[in-house]
């Protein structure tokens, strides 16, 4: 009976212990870059997820080299990369593998492209089984996934007008200069519905002078006052936050951003601090966005609107299809309610789907079902046959084919 007693006190202390020591670890993220392998080979892993392994990219001769010794790993640190981050999950696993494909496949230098991706900690696809997918996909990917621990953020999420905004994922852009190696003082982030239609390099040069902390494509003819509620706009305290600058709307799903600023501004705990006000006092109805425009509306470093051609998936409610904008376009983004793989699965896409298909190297479809024909025909309604031009739409149609 005393003994009983003993193990049942010890097992309790050494649980205890374990989540004590839990606690202590980094706030935000643990960092993959292997694991194990289960016997099975890569292809094999890669056709049970429905992926086909996508073309190997490599440098141009105009390319500088990156000094690796022999046999180990590129690591974050090197000066002459591009450093791209991305979250990634199951449910938008398909988007992330189409955007990254993009960006190598119009990459001048794709070697020189670093990507982090932050997964969830809780993921129905355990981050090392997305590490593993990852590098069956892409085999000479220069990339680093983290853990994103919800715990961070799950406490400052409130209800917003669709279940996905609330998705703590999509709160860990305000956590990229936590999380990405100390080293890492640039970053271009990206969200996973997207594509490149041009060279990443020109987006990663962006200057960002001055005080500024993020580049972005801003929209200063939106209705600014529509992205926050009465109760903000009625409280002389709170907008006056605005008082001293002109805001203007942009997307936080293609940011230049430096890090080095972000840090030394603790502009993480700026942003939570808007979050934990809108616990207590309601004063926007949509997710992640709001905070970003409060923070930093009117103080970021416009860049040229054809890096963010957003909106393609249709509004919030409906999703419903929308034209690019007029102009030249570097970048498609399926922002909204709709996605294009799940539009085009459907049957029901909008007609700019087509142009996202061609970086989709999900491929259950292969035995019989792909649809070249039909793709082809919707390009050459969109005036992007191989060859010729599309005007407002892009410059050369030959990024798409």
């Amino acid at each position: 009976m005393v003994l009983s007693r003993f193990d049942s006190r010890f097992g309790l202390i050494k649980n205890v212990g374990f989540l004590l020591l839990l606690l202590c670890l980094p706030l935000i993220c643990l960092g993959i870059r292997s694991f194990p392998n289960s016997g099975v080979s890569e292809s094999e892993f890669n056709s049970f997820y429905g992926f086909s392994e996508a073309p190997d990219y490599r440098n141009g001769v105009d390319c500088s080299s990156i000094a690796v010794a022999e046999g180990q790993a590129v690591t974050s640190c090197d000066p002459s990369l591009v450093h791209v981050a991305m979250t990634i999950d199951s449910e938008y696993l398909r988007g992330s593998v189409a955007a990254v494909h993009s960006v190598l496949r119009h990459a001048s230098c794709p070697e020189q492209v670093f990507f982090h991706f932050i997964a969830a900690e809780f993921d129905s696809t355990s981050p090392r089984v997305l590490t593993r997918l990852v590098r069956s996909i892409f085999p000479s990917l220069n990339f680093k996934v983290y853990i994103f621990r919800e715990d961070t953020v799950i406490n400052l999420i409130s209800s917003s007008i669709r279940t996905a905004l609330e998705n703590p994922l999509n709160y860990a852009r305000n956590y990229l200069g936590d999380i990405l190696d100390p080293c890492v003082n640039r970053v271009i982030y990206l969200d996973s519905d997207l594509v490149l239609v041009d060279d990443i390099q020109k987006l990663w040069n962006t200057p960002i002078p001055g005080s500024k902390v993020i580049g972005a494509p801003q929209y200063c003819h939106a209705n600014f006052t529509k992205y926050f509620t009465e109760t903000f706009w009625s409280d002389p305290v709170l907008s006056r936050v605005f008082g001293s600058r002109r805001p203007c709307y942009f997307n936080t799903g293609v940011m230049v951003m430096d890090l080095e600023k972000w840090r030394k501004g603790n502009y993480r705990k700026k942003i939570e601090n808007w979050m934990e006000l809108q616990k207590k006092k309601r004063i926007y109805e949509l997710g992640s966005l709001p905070p970003f425009l409060l923070v930093f509306g009117g103080n970021v470093e416009p860049i040229d609107h054809r890096w963010n051609q957003h909106g393609l998936g249709g509004d919030n409610v409906k999703g419903s299809c929308r034209p690019l904008h007029p102009g030249p376009v570097s970048l498609l983004h399926w922002s909204g309610k709709g996605k294009p793989w799940v539009r085009l699965d459907e049957n029901k896409p909008c007609r700019l789907d087509y142009l996202w298909e061609p970086y989709d190297l999900y491929k259950p479809h292969q035995q019989g079902k792909l649809k070249v024909q039909t793709q082809q025909h919707h390009l050459l309604g969109l005036g992007l046959s191989s060859g010729g031009s599309s005007t407002n739409l892009i410059e050369s149609s030959s990024y798409f084919i």
